[in-house]
């Protein structure tokens, strides 16, 4: 794995770092997590954080990058909105000299370095559960989609369909995009319902729309349909645990990705080398193992086993 050159170290000289955060939005219990793990790994680091939420508006996250250029922040950590969107405060973090680590969603070019998952191997774990669960029968399956154009969603819809390719007799019907947002998931899954009574399973690019498309399903008195998603979210991992519909899901322990963005910050500050991509790691949760990942955290932890 390549490494890229931090930056100076020049925070030590006032005896503080300084890392500013732009995040895409705070409307998914994912997002709301990664910025807790960020906060708690920065006071333990002694580091100052400074937050902004751009609430799914890339022209806002532009402007909120260049807002915390102009607080003096040592390095940057960018969730994207949209990773082509997201240039202009790329750019002008590069003018600062502020450089900047990506988070969960990467950039073609502008960060030195990406810290996130590998979500076409999530997909593929999720894939080749629901394959198994629906045998040589295959059937009809949903996919409800995260965000058009993020390469997350890319990686997680890649994944899957490479897992259930080998079996002919699967045919997967596109859904929309519902941006991650259980709510948008529910009124997307009414009128795929409708359409595609025949459905066998469904697959979310995450939990929380996996879990609004569950409870439009139980609400049909559909429990034969099989659910999926992605992430680890407590509520999937208890359901998958009950052995009902909720087949499976891939961690993603936003917590420990959190924890993980501002360690990379810090050596990027120190001037240590890093690497371009840093995986934080992912398993299968699923019925087997669904009882080892239960606790009171709202995604399933990294570190449990």
């Amino acid at each position: 794995m390549s490494t890229t050159p931090g930056g100076s170290g020049k925070h030590k000289k006032s005896g503080s770092l300084t890392i500013g955060f732009s995040q895409a939005t705070q409307q998914s219990p994912f997002y709301v997590q990664l910025r807790q793990g960020a906060r708690k790994a920065a006071d333990k680091a002694g580091a100052k954080l400074y937050f902004a939420d751009a609430g799914g508006d890339v022209t806002k996250q532009n402007n909120d990058i260049q807002d915390l250029i102009t607080r003096g922040v040592d390095v940057l950590l960018v969730n994207p909105v949209d990773p082509k969107g997201v240039k202009a405060g790329l750019a002008a973090a590069k003018s600062a000299g502020v450089p900047v680590v990506t988070v969960d969603r990467p950039v073609p070019t502008g960060a030195v370095a990406q810290v996130g998952r590998d979500n076409k191997k999530m997909g593929r774990l999720v894939g080749e559960k629901v394959a198994e669960e629906l045998g040589a029968a295959g059937g009809k399956i949903i996919e409800i989609k995260g965000d058009a154009g993020g390469a997350v969603a890319r990686d997680r819809s890649a994944g899957f369909h490479q897992a259930v390719a080998g079996n002919k007799k699967i045919r997967i019907v596109s859904g929309p995009y519902c941006d991650y947002i259980r709510s948008k998931a529910v009124t997307a899954m009414q009128d795929l319902l409708q359409t595609n009574p025949d459905v066998k399973a469904v697959y979310a690019h995450n939990d929380d729309m996996a879990l609004g498309a569950l409870q439009v399903l139980k609400e049909n008195g559909r429990t034969d349909v099989k659910v999926a998603g992605v992430d680890g979210l407590m509520d999937a991992v208890k359901a998958i645990d009950q052995h009902g519909p909720y087949l499976a899901t891939a961690l993603n322990d936003p917590i420990s990705l959190g924890r993980a963005a501002v360690d990379t910050a810090k050596d990027v500050a120190d001037g240590k080398k890093v690497a371009s991509t840093i995986d934080a790691g992912t398993a299968l949760i699923d019925r087997d193992n669904a009882k080892s990942y239960v606790g009171t955290t709202t995604f399933a932890l990294a570190d449990t086993k």
